[in-house]
């Protein structure tokens, strides 16, 4: 009985050594994009472009600084691209990036964006990806959706 143990405790010790490695979830992520905010379509108002936003939460127990991340859909336009400047998002915290005109927060970031009527808006309707790239402009997460009938997705 002994030797039989001793040969499956050496194959069950090389399987535990050779099993492949999980990959490793981002330490932030989005958790949401609210694509299709109350009111819109409509000519761009403040209140009607801050309905729609994206969230990035920190899942890590570290703090982690986003400065020079930048969020964007697929479009790829310049206009579309959001660049974080001196923030730090606390663990377990999440940030909310709205598309109108704001005042910056510790919880709240605003795109800044106005006076394009339509075009003001960052997310599309029905479908559009969401893009979270670290300051050497690797991709650390996405989140895409396809539907007309919900107003938000949670990634």
């Amino acid at each position: 009985m002994r030797v039989l143990v001793a040969p499956l405790a050496v194959l069950l010790g090389v399987a535990a050594l050779s099993a492949p490695a999980q990959a490793q979830a981002p330490a932030v992520r989005i958790t949401k994009i609210f694509y299709d905010s109350p009111g819109s379509p409509d000519n761009g108002a403040n209140s009607s472009v801050n309905g729609e936003y994206i969230q990035i939460k920190n899942v890590s127990r570290k703090a982690v600084s986003l400065n020079g991340w930048t969020v964007q859909d697929e479009t790829k336009r310049s206009d579309h691209v959001y660049t974080f400047t001196a923030f730090t998002l606390k663990p377990g915290k999440t940030v909310t990036l709205r598309s109108g005109k704001g005042k910056n927060t510790a919880t709240t970031r605003y795109w800044q964006r106005s006076g394009q009527g339509t075009f003001t808006y960052i997310w599309n309707q029905t479908s559009d990806t969401g893009y979270l790239r670290n300051a050497a402009g690797k991709l650390v997460d996405s989140c895409s959706y396809n539907s007309s009938r919900d107003d938000y997705v949670v990634c």
